[in-house]
């Protein structure tokens, strides 16, 4: 049975009118709509045919229809119209950001805050260093009899440090040797790069003080980890209450378990690799509770080798097209705000488009 362009321009005037109403739609709201000029019983028609393909699915409680994953999924990718933001929209957003987002300290949190309050849905924000982070420089100081502090300067200037226990048969000409072997083999190496070789390599060339090699091989792949971690951060779940879709209390208690730091700590995986916006439709989502839910994510550029990533939970029934359009907005915002260097005075946004005419 062939989509034929007919069948597609039903299936989005179904999509669209069960996103606004909620409620199973049928062959005479399709038919009154302006740009439909075919008979109900062609709609019906269609409506059935579409049905048999899996895109629409049929309440036994009603005569109308609603999309299925797969038809959203068809929506999403091909049939659902731009959304054009409001300046009204797009200043809100603006606004929102100036006023909230003056440090990046807590910027998940607040983020995410942020985007909960524009899209009334829950939202999810997440910061991710993966796979970037590196040692820049390595310094070992005296630090007294018997000890050392171990100094990592790591990409994007932070500094940790280490205070280690010196073998008596260690002097400072060992440690100067020490410090150049590591500049030389172990800065600009990821974590993945620290492996039982580079180990042997460093081991074998560190002389006289080759026994402290494993201890701040240890410290540096722990550290590396530690700037790896992905930081989640999730609000807004109490949003749901207010939907049909989850009306029944025993449903949306078990969506709104599933929506927290730990469930959605690996979309930044997920996301690797993606231009632009994920949208991840009922069964593709990554927890089992939300097979009946979407979940839409874009990333934005932080600064200093992190990506950030912003998305919302809700129903298969969101408006996609607005969903994406704002979380596009805050995307581009955002990384704008971070790729400027800091300043007494409050990066500029750009100006928001046109309001369409």
């Amino acid at each position: 049975m062939e989509l034929t362009e007919r069948k597609k321009k039903v299936l989005r005037s179904v999509v669209d009118l069960y996103i606004r109403t909620a409620e199973p739609v049928g062959s005479k709201a399709i038919t009154a709509l302006p740009d439909m000029n075919y008979s109900s019983a062609t709609i019906r028609n269609e409506m059935a045919e579409l049905t048999t393909m899996g895109y629409l699915e049929q309440p036994h409680t009603s005569a109308g229809r609603i999309p299925s994953a797969a038809g959203y999924r068809l929506y999403v990718d091909e049939l659902m119209m731009d959304y054009r933001l409001s300046v009204d929209e797009t200043k809100s957003i603006n606004t929102a950001i100036e006023e909230k987002m003056q440090r990046v300290d807590k910027m998940v949190e607040k983020v995410a805050k942020l985007v909960s309050q524009a899209t009334d849905l829950p939202a999810i924000s997440a910061a991710s260093r993966a796979g970037s982070a590196c040692v820049k420089r390595f310094d070992l100081i005296l630090a007294g009899r018997g000890s050392i502090i171990l100094v990592l300067m790591l990409q994007g200037d932070q500094v940790v440090n280490k205070l280690i226990k010196l073998p008596l048969n260690v002097t400072e000409a060992d440690l100067k040797i020490l410090s150049a072997v590591l500049n030389a083999t172990m800065t600009d190496v990821p974590l993945t790069g620290f492996t039982a070789e580079l180990m042997d390599k460093v081991m074998a060339s560190a002389g006289a003080a080759a026994s402290l090699v494993p201890v701040i091989l240890d410290f540096t792949q722990e550290t590396l980890k530690n700037s790896d971690a992905t930081s989640v951060a999730v609000t807004g779940q109490a949003k749901l209450l207010s939907l049909p879709e989850y009306r029944d209390v025993d449903k949306a208690q078990r969506v709104m378990d599933s929506i927290d730091e730990e469930a959605f700590a690996n979309l930044p995986a997920v996301m690797e690799g993606a231009n632009g916006t994920k949208v991840l439709v009922g069964p593709e989502n990554v927890v089992n509770d939300l097979k009946d839910s979407s979940v839409v994510v874009t990333k934005f550029d932080i600064g200093d080798g992190m990506q950030g990533m912003i998305g919302v939970v809700g129903p298969t029934r969101m408006d996609y097209a607005k969903i994406t359009a704002r979380l596009s907005y805050f995307a581009e915002s955002l990384s704008k705000m971070f790729g400027k260097p800091e300043s007494p005075q409050q990066p500029k946004l750009p100006e928001p488009p046109e309001k369409e005419t």
